[in-house]
């Protein structure tokens, strides 16, 4: 077993790494750190939440600051407020022992006044948002041309929230001879054409395998129709009462409705998303990691940073696009000793996905049937009886009231009082359950024709005038979707992009109103056409990285 005496850090960070409890290193630093420490070459490392990345980078970077140096030798570059304050608390904690080291955070949504006197106090290594980082470069604030270490930590997460432009001007500000460090729990092509233009020949490390083949997590996936997700949700809530989990969804506006939806049915549960004020995503946070809410649905950027050992269950609302994404949200239970389950909603025609998931992360995915009624009163039912039995008394408050219950039950037996007492909670289930139907989809067709057939009685084939020369993506036609469509609840099936134009699915019981909405719509000063299409054989090449792409559900449309 390895220490961390034998990574060869410094005395002052081993009293700190010991007072922390931390017996032994993650895998990510047992390799990064002597790496870091014997080497000053870049490092790129691909490490998701969960895997002790932050002291990965964290531990050899203080390890190697000259403490009589006061200018700002290190800078760690984070896609969230959130995870850049975690980042810099942790640092801090990891430095407590050593003298004159300092870290301050910079981030947007505080004063930035308040960032500039720290910066002036003196500190050896900034933590920093992309964006309030590039402002105190351009106002001559944080100097960065002599740092000796950069880190991008969420390599990934800051490109796809944007901040390419701004990780260039700040990479372009330090100087050639620091040592970068890149962590990322992907690695799409952006990050590797970042890799290529700015770092210089790096090891390479991966451990994305422990969570992959994590034996704490079960995965299992359901089966329904598009318009069966949010009942699906709200029936594996019922069936687990003490659930504590995150609900993944892929847009702003489709997290909010969930949320929403939940709350107004009941539920404990709340929305964290990029529309939410920095005061109201605190909050929730807070609420969340305190366990006041049962429920956090959220997109993936929004809960970078939020960093809970005890989930009970990972929901993914759709399939998502990029596998590797779905091992990062799954590695967010079942850490440590516990154990947590990853479930996954998909539709009909995705089930073939499944296969290659499971190649992908290495375990069985189990096909689960969405529970009725029947299975959620008897889960209900025996988990309030559990409550009953384990619930502790205060006879000093309670006897004292017992001679007035006693008298007015006095005329019920003791099976009466019991069904009576089960039923103040039962009833509202029964009520709600009562008509309930089977929305497993899984099995109601005999074969793939069948399912092919009935996929296309819920959906229309549309035919877009722009393709991949007008550098048309899925993201740039879901954000023609969202600007032109006039109300939200437009599902999108199946996309294929070619040179010249695009081929669409859209629910087909709008077909009228998404020709009647793109009517004289124009996009970038040019017209757009959008038709429904006889698009049967396939006269040019699609492009073969968007053949087949679906938005796996999504809803489209302006409120």
């Amino acid at each position: 077993m390895i220490t961390f005496e034998q990574l060869g850090l410094r005395a002052e960070l081993l009293s700190s790494i010991r007072e922390l409890g931390y017996e032994q290193p993650t895998p990510i630093q047992q390799e990064a750190i002597p790496q870091v420490v014997g080497s000053e070459k870049d490092l790129l490392a691909t490490a998701q939440t969960g895997t002790g990345k932050t002291a990965a980078f964290g531990l050899p970077m203080l390890h190697k600051l000259e403490d009589n140096v006061k200018s700002i030798q290190g800078l760690v570059l984070c896609p969230t407020r959130e995870l850049c304050l975690q980042v810099a608390a942790d640092l801090k904690t990891y430095s407590k022992h050593m003298r004159n080291v300092s870290v301050t955070a910079v981030y947007g949504g505080s004063s930035i006044d308040q960032q500039i006197k720290e910066l002036r106090a003196g500190s050896q290594i900034v933590v920093g948002t992309p964006g309030r980082t590039l402002d105190l470069i351009r106002r001559k604030k944080l100097i960065v041309s002599d740092i000796k270490f950069l880190v991008l930590d969420e390599a990934d997460e800051m490109l796809s929230m944007g901040f390419q432009d701004d990780l260039d001007a700040i990479l372009a500000s330090s100087p050639d001879h620091k040592q970068t460090l890149l962590f990322s729990a992907t690695m799409p092509s952006p990050i590797l054409k970042m890799v290529n233009k700015y770092m210089t020949d790096p090891v390479t490390i991966t451990v994305i395998s422990e969570n992959k083949s994590s034996e704490n997590v079960t995965h299992a996936y359901f089966v329904v129709k598009n318009r069966d997700r949010y009942a699906a949700i709200k029936r594996l809530a019922d069936l687990n009462p003490d659930i504590y989990g995150i609900i993944f969804c892929r847009t702003r506006r489709e997290t909010k409705e969930v949320a929403d939806s939940l709350a107004q049915d009941g539920y404990n549960a709340d929305a964290l998303h990029g529309d939410l004020s920095q005061a109201q995503r605190d909050q929730v946070m807070r609420k969340f990691r305190r366990k006041n809410l049962q429920l956090l649905v959220a997109t993936d950027v929004a809960s970078r940073g939020l960093d809970v050992d005890s989930l009970t269950h990972v929901i993914n609302y759709n399939l998502p696009d990029d596998y590797d994404l779905y091992i990062h949200r799954s590695g967010r239970t079942g850490r440590g000793s516990n154990h947590g389950e990853s479930l996954l909603l998909i539709n009909p025609s995705e089930a073939r996905a499944i296969k290659a998931l499971e190649r992908k992360i290495g375990k069985k995915i189990e096909l689960r049937k969405v529970p009725v009624g029947a299975d959620i009163f008897e889960k209900q039912l025996f988990s309030m009886i559990d409550r009953v039995e384990n619930v502790s008394i205060d006879n000093s408050k309670m006897d004292a009231f017992m001679p007035a219950i006693l008298e007015k039950l006095s005329g019920m037996d003791r099976e009466d009082l019991i069904k009576r007492f089960v039923s103040i909670e039962f009833n509202r289930f029964a009520e709600y359950y009562k008509d309930n139907q089977d929305i497993n989809a899984n099995g109601q067709t005999k074969d793939r024709n069948a399912q092919r057939n009935n996929h296309n009685e819920d959906f229309a084939t549309f035919f877009l005038s722009l393709g991949r020369r007008d550098k048309m993506e899925p993201t740039t036609i879901f954000r023609i979707l969202d600007e032109f469509l006039p109300f939200k609840g437009i599902e999108i099936g199946k996309i294929e992009i070619f040179k010249n134009h695009t081929i669409i699915e859209l629910d087909s019981q709008h077909k009228d109103v998404v020709i009647s909405s793109f009517e004289s719509a124009e996009y970038k000063g040019r017209s757009l056409i959008m038709r429904l299409s006889q698009f049967t054989q396939k006269t040019t090449k699609p492009n073969k990285k968007y053949k087949g792409k679906s938005s796996r559900g999504r809803k489209f449309g302006r409120r």
